[in-house]
């Protein structure tokens, strides 16, 4: 099941292009991957899947239900996490948690205990005496409480130190061992990289690509390394490209298989060898060249 699906969805604002001809599919359990930089287009695509913003053309349904006439059904199954984080003053951590509880059945209220250990949240405190961080740790909370089937993020780790971080990425695992499909837009390649199963990658308000990170990974050059005892006659692999020697050592580049890459190197006499795979931030610049 597709439990975010679009069809050349579109959002201009007059004259300008928010977004254009959007294609996804997005499947039941998976975590994905929204990458583009600030202003690409990532904010306004979410807010027309949420129903805050009204498609110029195209269609998109989420969790089964068509945005345009079905909101209310969606919301109930959707947790959403903003980047930027705004509550009214006058109220604790744990009246606005309670609160927001009460919009949905059966919530465990045990869940906002444990989550407020885990992320240090001072449940007492009043909303106006939290730093920006602290009302994350509470906006996070909130997304989650009720189980959503959906969980939207849209740069989520923003005013979260490193330790809170690697907390929240723990939850989003768990949440998805649970069965709850992510939807996870982002700037930060290190976070998409760490937790996503596929990606789309998001320019000018278009989409560039839609890969598994694995292949995207693996589709890209990599810089090899060998030592060998003494320089040799080799017959290389496909994928091999300028192979250098520089007295013992040969350097090149690849494309292709790692596996393929790994048999050849198994039939070397190698004294060393050092593979170096480009990270993410790497491969999605080459899209914004």
């Amino acid at each position: 099941m597709n439990i975010i699906e679009t069809s050349d969805l579109c959002k201009n604002y007059g004259n300008d292009v928010g977004i254009k001809n959007i294609n996804l599919e997005i499947k039941e359990g998976e975590i994905f991957g929204f990458i583009g930089p600030n202003g690409a287009g990532k904010s306004t695509f979410i807010r027309t899947l949420l129903g805050l913003l009204h498609p110029s053309s195209g269609t998109a349904k989420v969790l089964g239900y068509n945005i345009n006439n079905k909101s209310e059904e969606i919301r109930k199954k959707l947790g959403y996490l903003p980047s930027e984080v705004n509550y009214y003053d006058g109220m604790s951590s744990r009246e606005l948690l309670e609160y927001h509880s009460g919009f949905y059945d059966n919530v465990d209220m045990k869940k906002i205990r444990t989550l407020s250990e885990i992320f240090e949240l001072d449940l007492d405190r009043k909303i106006e005496e939290l730093s920006f961080g602290n009302k994350k740790k509470c906006a996070i909370i909130q997304s989650v409480i009720h189980e959503p089937d959906l969980l939207i993020l849209d740069e989520p780790t923003s005013g979260l130190d490193p330790l809170m971080q690697n907390r929240f990425f723990e939850l989003l695992e768990e949440e998805n061992k649970k069965g709850t499909t992510i939807f996870f837009s982002s700037h930060i390649l290190a976070e998409v990289q760490r937790l996503c199963n596929r990606a789309a990658v998001i320019r000018k308000g278009e989409i560039s690509a839609v890969e598994d990170i694995l292949s995207l990974l693996e589709k890209q050059m990599k810089k090899a390394r060998f030592v060998f005892k003494e320089k040799k006659e080799l017959t290389f692999i496909s994928g091999v490209q300028n192979p250098t020697w520089t007295n013992n050592k040969l350097t090149f580049d690849y494309i292709g298989p790692v596996k393929e890459l790994i048999q050849w190197m198994n039939q070397l006499e190698l004294q060393d060898a050092v593979l170096e795979e480009p990270d993410l931030e790497t491969i999605f610049m080459n899209y914004y060249q």
